[in-house]
Order: C-alpha cells, then structure tokens, then sequence
C-alpha cells in the first residue's frame, strides 16, 4: 500500500491510450487544479540513471571548497556552481541552507539559433562522469516533463501541444541540490529552502532519499511530501498558473530543517521553463473554466 500524501498517476495508462491516457489526463489536470503536486510511477527512467547523477552530485559537493568555487556560476546563476547560503527565497531574509550545481540545455550547439539566449554549461573535471551522466538525465526529464504538459493540454481542451510547444528548445534548468548538515550559528528562521512557488511551468524531480520537503494546503497547514522511492514528483509553477488563469495551482513548498542536524540531503529538480519569447497570457479555453 502506497503512503504518498500527494495524488498518484501512472504513466504507463498515457501509453496505453484509449480510456486508460483520458483517465490519465484528467488524473493529472485533478491533481495540479487541486493540490498543486502529484507523484507519477511507471515513468520509465532508469532508477540506475538516478542513483548514478547522485552518486556524481555526492562527489562533486564533497570536493574542497576552492575547487567546487572554480564552478561558480557567472551568468546570473543559471549555469555551474553556486555556494552555501548565497540564495534567498523571495521575500526571505535569512539565506537557504543549501549548496547548488545548474545545468541548462543539453542539446543546444553552439550553431544553434538560441544558442545566444543560453548559457554555455561547466562541467567538473574532477568528477569525470558528471556530464555523461547529468547529461543523460537532463534529457530523460525534459522528455517526461514534455509528456505533463501535453497532458495539461488535452485537460483544458486546447491543442496537446499547446504548453508543450511552450517549452521547446526553452531554458529548462536541472539544479543538483545538496543541503548538507546543519552548521552551528546559521542566522535566525534559516531552513534549507524557505516558502516559495516555482516560477517556470512545471518540475519534476525524483523521490528524495530525505524527508524534509512539505507543501502548504488550502486549510493554511504544512504536509509533508512523500512518494515512493522511484516515483518522481511533479508541481506546477507561477507560469503554468499564469497561462492557465489559475486552473492549475503553483502550490507555496519549502525543505524544512532536519530533527538530527548532521543529517544532509541530496536533490535534482528539474524546471521545465518555456522560450523567452512565448506568451504567458492567459488562454481563452482556461479563462473559460475558471
């Protein structure tokens, strides 16, 4: 018996079409309309995919300091490394407890005609499989998340690849997480990853190996998120929220601090973002449901 706290869907009925994707569909445009989260099964990404990108983000954060520092990001913080406590959440005064790693578009050359929009990725040399391996899981997600906002699509009655199209070639991001124990002296009502909304379309990111992540409900209170351990885990954002004049939430989440202080923890959302040049109004279908 599962003990997700959050709505679950399968991917293989998408596959199987007929009244097993409609139930899907509706399943997935339930869940975002009404809680914001769901978690998805069969979804067919290889839970050795998974493990290896942690054991890569394991290696990367344990190096030195001055090493990991030789990746700090340089274009707005979208691409390479970012150190502890340097983010804050919108309107949060205390920093994050969390160190970072961003990678962008993988399948953009530098002939590419968007090319220019994006930042050039880093890659550690010092942990010589990371960009195989994040390579290779930039791509599986972005794919899955193409399948979710196909799904949006059919839910609202527009073309399927309405909020799928937004996305192509965009600036989705894979962040490799690492909140590590908590250090002594941290300042005052700082947590790893204060209250916030997403603000791209959607995210997926796998099963945490640590509890810590919580979304707030409509009563106002604080649930805890749990799936299973090779589910992934999707929310939707400030944009598909905005496209869809509301009909599919941006819930407000956070990581809150563990019980045991040296207990650390690892993540790798990934946030599907749309074109810079694509029209985030409001659609008239979803206008129409709202």
């Amino acid at each position: 018996m599962s003990n997700a706290t959050i709505p679950v869907v399968d991917l293989r009925n998408y596959h199987a079409g007929g009244d097993a994707r409609r139930r899907f569909v509706d399943e997935v445009g339930s869940a975002l309309a009404e809680v914001g989260f769901f978690a998805v099964t069969g979804h067919g990404i290889p839970a050795d995919l998974v493990s290896n990108a942690y054991r890569c983000a394991r290696e990367f954060f344990g190096l030195d300091a001055e090493v990991k520092d030789k990746y700090t990001a340089k274009v707005g913080g979208q691409r390479g490394y970012t150190g502890f406590g340097v983010e804050h959440a919108k309107d949060s005064g205390a920093p994050d407890l969390k160190e970072f790693y961003q990678i962008g578009r993988v399948d953009v050359g530098a002939d590419h005609p968007v090319h220019a929009e994006f930042g050039t990725n880093v890659w550690p040399a010092e942990v010589p499989e990371f960009e195989g391996v994040l390579t290779r899981y930039y791509q599986q997600v972005d794919a899955l998340g193409a399948i979710f906002l196909e799904a949006c699509g059919e839910y609202v009655g527009v073309d399927p690849s309405t909020f799928k199209d937004m996305a192509r070639e965009g600036d989705t991001i894979v962040r490799v997480l690492y909140y590590p124990a908590i250090p002594e002296g941290v300042p005052a009502g700082a947590v790893r990853a204060a209250a916030h909304e997403d603000i791209n379309l959607i995210t997926l990111l796998p099963g945490a190996p640590a509890e810590g992540l919580e979304l707030l409900t409509r009563e106002g209170d604080w649930l805890p998120i749990r799936a299973g351990h090779d589910d992934f885990i999707v929310d939707s954002g400030d944009m598909l929220q905005n496209v869809s004049n509301g009909l599919f939430r941006a819930t407000t989440h956070r990581v809150i601090n563990p019980e045991r202080s040296n207990d650390e923890r690892f993540s790798m959302p990934c946030f599907i973002h749309p074109r810079k040049q694509v029209d985030l109004t409001p659609r008239p279908e979803c206008v129409a449901k709202t």
